[in-house]
């Protein structure tokens, strides 16, 4: 590790760090108070991001990305959080999901075909695994694809799929083999928008990450030709959660930058809010609420930065990958809850976004793997379980 602080401090990554703080103030922050009003999902946004190059963060250069590594995409994604996680959400789904699979993954012809309209923004993505009875368990899916021919006929339905009512492209995990077979019998297919018998069914309110498009998705004898599927049948459950592995690290750096957002509120509050003919900060209260908080927010993005720098390094990271998100998203959720009581009713009024940062910082705790599954996955791999 003695390398590792030399990853945080590089000058290459505080230029990328200014580059996404300017785009996030000067684009994203005049609409995030009215993306969580409104629950409507910001296409225009989302183009404008493409267009700047924030939605093929780890995309390859050849295909129009800008081709970071794992420390420089957390980087972005930290700073957009701190204005509106609904935003970096649109850059988790489209750069870390979707389009980190059919990197990874997907044929010549389906990189060329699908990853430079990806990362413009041309093509708006879902990731299609979540189902009614399968969220933690994903193994357990029952959206079934039959081959027939060279077409499959996929009958199921998703659900909290994040931009699902606009989305141009499902990557979607069915069961091509027996419930019993569990993981191996999943296939993961790249389903475009038109295709027969596929449909949009409810929006889906939350009470966080709104904005977010977030629905239900039916196939009914929804007809796929053989070539869409990504990988090789069989394989839809490693591919999964592979992509999710890495996505949890930047995950874990949305909450930071949440914590970090609700840390500055803080200190800029506390500094010119008088009572008593004094301001809070001079309070020994309010002092060691504010300590608390940074070293959290701190302990949270050296986590989260380490599990980033093994991944771009080529090494094991899954176990980092899981601390840092089970710790970052309940601290973000702490710290909101220790801001919010700092700037009393002003904290939970819709005056300060302090409330919007609870809610979202809720959410994360429960999307990209809930706490749980995080500490099931640390434990067995502690235990060697």
């Amino acid at each position: 590790m003695s390398d590792f602080p030399e990853v945080i401090v590089k000058e290459e990554y505080e230029e990328i760090r200014r580059w996404a703080k300017d785009f996030g103030q000067r684009e994203i922050a005049p609409l995030a108070e009215k993306l969580d009003r409104t629950d409507e999902y910001p296409l225009g946004l989302a183009r404008k991001m493409g267009q700047h190059g924030l939605l093929g963060l780890s995309i390859p250069q050849e295909y129009g990305g800008l081709g970071l590594g794992a420390v420089g995409a957390i980087v972005v994604a930290e700073e957009i959080a701190k204005v509106s996680l609904s935003a970096g959400l649109i850059i988790g789904v489209q750069n870390g999901l979707v389009g980190n699979a059919i990197a990874k993954f997907g044929s010549k012809k389906q990189k060329e075909k699908y990853l430079p309209r990806l990362v413009k923004g041309e093509i708006i993505c879902s990731f299609g695994l979540t189902e009614a009875g399968a969220g933690s368990d994903a193994a357990g899916i029952s959206t079934k694809a039959e081959r027939a021919g060279e077409w499959y006929k996929i009958n199921g339905t998703k659900l909290w799929i994040s931009q699902g009512m606009v989305a141009d492209l499902i990557l979607l995990f069915a069961r091509t083999g027996s419930q019993e077979e569990r993981a191996a019998g999943i296939t993961s297919f790249i389903v475009e928008k038109g295709s027969e018998s596929f449909t949009v069914g409810s929006k889906l309110e939350v009470m966080g990450l709104r904005g977010t498009g977030t629905a239900e998705l039916v196939f009914k004898d929804c007809r796929v030709p053989a070539s869409s599927v990504l990988g090789t049948e069989g394989d839809g459950f490693l591919i999964a959660m592979a992509v999710l592995d890495e996505a949890r690290i930047g995950a874990a750096a949305a909450a930071v930058g949440i914590a970090e957002a609700a840390l500055d509120a803080s200190m800029a509050y506390a500094k010119k809010r008088v009572l008593f003919r004094k301001t809070l900060s001079k309070f020994e209260s309010i002092q060691f609420l504010i300590a608390d908080i940074a070293t959290k927010v701190s302990a949270a993005r050296l986590l989260t930065y380490r599990a980033a720098y093994l991944l771009e390094s080529g090494k094991e990271f899954q176990r980092e990958a899981a601390m840092a998100k089970v710790f970052s998203s309940e601290t973000a959720v702490w710290a909101c809850e220790r801001a919010i009581q700092i700037h009393g009713g002003y904290g939970v009024s819709k005056l300060l976004p302090l409330e919007r940062f609870l809610r979202d910082a809720k959410t994360l705790d429960i999307v990209e793997g809930a706490s749980e599954v995080q500490r099931w996955i640390l434990a067995r791999d502690l235990l060697g379980l």
